[in-house]
């Protein structure tokens, strides 16, 4: 029996926490729980949530505490471990040299003044994360051009994720190390824990779930998920090769609905189908 028979890698909000319009299946996150509960789970979390943000989530929606959790916008990744969080300082180091022996302090100081760009709250940064604040109301290319442009031309390498914020009505600018995203965090803890492909299942339900979903590892997009995102998840895996590698959450797994928990619970049952004796009473 290998040491982690099921790894269970999954997205947050709107994966596991039923925080979308559509209905959530009651007894879906119990079964979550009990899952977690086996002595052969290894529970992650897959998060742009902070630590602070994940705990919440944890307490306000009954969530199983995880066994590890990648979070910071995949900045960061933790060891859950007898209620402590302890980062995987193996994961900065991973991840540093895109940034070129800077920090983000010395990134801020780069585009110190960029017009628009207002740096978040202190609580919203770490090593490898520099967070702004931007307009909500103007088209962010010219912006985020000018950002690649003078962090490319100090030879440093990073992905620069913009949203918008509807409550309050501001954009986001994240700054991250290139090499610090969901699929390379999933694919280090794979490695570095001797997590086995074969037993491993990632979920999720969004765009920026995309490049985990299609990368080839057995993944599912529950049920919950929007029509654009599960029809370009489909064309792209089938341009690659392994649509077997991604299954669609329908519905019907134990009488549920397949969405959020239900649906990940349905496809990790598809990939591994002995995890049903766990979910029974």
């Amino acid at each position: 029996m290998p040491t982690h028979d099921v790894v269970l890698c999954t997205d947050l909000d709107r994966t596991v926490i039923p925080n979308g319009d559509q209905p959530e299946s009651p007894e879906a996150r119990p079964l979550l729980r009990r899952f977690a509960a086996h002595p052969e789970s290894t529970l992650v979390y897959v998060s742009g949530r902070d630590r602070g943000l994940l705990q919440d989530a944890i307490r306000d929606y009954d969530l199983p505490v995880p066994d590890y959790a990648i979070g910071d916008v995949g900045t960061t990744i933790y060891r859950v471990q007898g209620g402590r969080w302890q980062t995987l300082d193996a994961w900065s180091r991973e991840i540093a040299p895109d940034w070129q022996g800077r920090d983000r302090t010395d990134l801020a100081e780069l585009l110190r003044d960029i017009d628009g760009l207002r740096l978040q709250e202190d609580e919203k940064q770490n090593d490898f994360k520099l967070s702004y604040y931007g307009p909500e109301n103007t088209r962010p290319d010219a912006l985020v051009d000018e950002v690649r442009r003078r962090l490319e031309a100090e030879g440093i390498r990073a992905s620069l994720i913009w949203s918008i914020d509807e409550q309050a009505h501001c954009g986001l600018l994240d700054v991250l190390p290139a090499s610090a995203n969901k699929r390379h965090a999933i694919g280090f803890l794979m490695r570095e824990r001797g997590f086995a492909d074969r037993q491993t299942v990632f979920a999720g339900d969004s765009g920026n779930d995309l490049e985990v979903l299609v990368s080839g590892m057995q993944a599912v997009l529950v049920r919950n998920a929007p029509a654009e995102v599960r029809e370009e998840a489909e064309r792209r895996v089938a341009e690659a090769g392994h649509a077997e590698r991604l299954y669609l959450a329908r519905g019907g797994f134990l009488g549920m609905n397949g969405n959020y928990s239900a649906g990940v619970l349905e496809g990790l049952a598809h990939f591994l189908p002995h995890i049903r004796e766990w979910l029974a009473p």
